[in-house]
């Protein structure tokens, strides 16, 4: 443990933004995963709401930087391969 002020405090952003960012990226696995149970299930309206809000929750992950943006459109990229494939 540091005995620093600066560095105590430095310690506790830290623990604070590792929250944050452990908390979205939840967020963003759980939307892919809630996409590709519904690709499972073939309900093309719940495949729709899934991929938009999935879509969403990556391209805000990507934004806050919890996540990269090449790393944010590959999955998009891959998650709309799928969808693309159920429909057919």
């Amino acid at each position: 443990m540091p005995q620093i002020k600066s560095n105590i405090k430095s310690m506790e952003k830290d623990a604070a933004r590792h929250a944050a960012n452990s908390k979205v990226k939840s967020t963003v696995h759980t939307a892919i995963r809630r996409t590709t149970e519904a690709i499972a299930s073939g309900d093309a309206d719940a495949v729709k709401k899934a991929f938009d809000k999935a879509s969403s929750v990556i391209d805000s992950a990507a934004q806050k930087g919890v996540i990269h943006k090449n790393s944010a459109a590959r999955k998009k990229s891959r998650l709309a391969a799928k969808v693309n494939a159920m429909e057919k």
